[in-house]
């Protein structure tokens, strides 16, 4: 039934289809007989999965969903761990969460943010109070796993909490990449000022959080105008080394952002530059961030969406 298929899907998908499905109008006999015929097709073109059906399904998430989350997603089918009390969490309002998790300890904050999707995880933290968040982020910075057992009786506890039942997933894991993701997806100055407080306690946390939350390939997120004025406060040398590491994407933006004549220019130089140790390009692409930083924390360009300002 089309409940039995609606569980194996994460909330997102399910609000995405219930707003299809309430927007459609009337819809044809002739309609529904075509996009069956089509899905009957397709199912039976599909072989057989077998023996060989964990290395299947983990290709098919990692080209779906990127080495990370399909790695993470892996850990949750292979493992038989009850955790529907913090599943359940997914489901919930973010404020709800932060309401209930800001009696609790900052560790056990921690070990539930990283369970949950990095963008619910900003949500929540940014609706705690400053102090706690930053603690927060600081502790799943260095948090790399939770014994089932505990993880269980945090589930347990978070069941009877709410009063709820859901489905089972599994461990969470931490870590200075998730910090950094889940910083990503906070508002520009909450997660600004959590950074401020998380380097006045441990400067190299705190930068090692600030170098995962912005890689060279970001840049393809600022506007022309960011871009214009980024390309006026850095040097050709630093910028050719660069993008012998970038994607064709990134190159063909920063193209469009300079005049035809430059950018013929920067072709040839690219073309013509023989290969280039590693370490250099990734030193000319920090040396770039760096600028693009000072650019942003000065308020001349921004990236990503987190301020929300729009001008005219």
């Amino acid at each position: 039934s089309a409940a039995e298929v609606m569980k194996f899907m994460s909330p997102t998908e399910v609000q995405q289809l219930g707003r299809a499905m309430t927007s459609m109008g009337r819809v044809s006999q002739d309609d529904v007989n075509s996009v069956v015929s089509g899905f009957v097709g397709h199912a039976e073109g599909v072989t057989s999965v077998g023996v060989e059906a964990e290395r299947f399904v983990k290709q098919v998430l990692q080209q779906a969903l990127g080495d990370d989350k399909a790695r993470s997603m892996m850990d949750r089918i292979s493992t038989d761990n009850d955790t529907g009390g913090l599943d359940m969490l997914r489901w919930m309002d973010s404020a709800a969460i932060a309401e209930v998790l800001r009696l609790e300890h900052p560790q056990i904050i921690a070990i539930v943010l990283a369970y949950l999707d990095r963008d619910q995880a900003a949500d929540v933290l940014g609706q705690l109070p400053r102090a706690i968040a930053s603690d927060v982020l600081m502790r799943m910075s260095v948090l790399e796993g939770v014994q089932e057992r505990a993880l269980h009786e945090l589930s347990d506890v978070l069941e009877r909490t709410f009063s709820n039942n859901a489905g089972s997933k599994s461990a969470a894991a931490g870590g200075v990449k998730v910090a950094a993701e889940i910083v990503n997806n906070l508002d520009g100055s909450v997660g600004s000022e959590l950074l401020e407080q998380i380097k006045a306690v441990d400067a190299a946390l705190g930068e090692g959080i600030e170098e995962l939350m912005f890689v060279f390939e970001n840049l393809n997120e600022l506007d022309a105008r960011g871009f214009q004025t980024l390309m006026r406060e850095i040097s050709s040398e630093p910028l050719l080394l660069a993008l012998k590491g970038a994607s064709d994407e990134l190159k063909e933006k920063i193209f469009s952002n300079m005049s035809q004549r430059a950018a013929a220019l920067l072709r040839e130089d690219l073309e013509a530059k023989g290969p280039v140790r590693l370490i250099e390009v990734e030193a000319a692409q920090k040396e770039i961030l760096t600028v693009a930083r000072r650019l942003m924390d000065s308020g001349d360009i921004s990236y990503g969406s987190g301020g929300g300002d729009d001008f005219i």
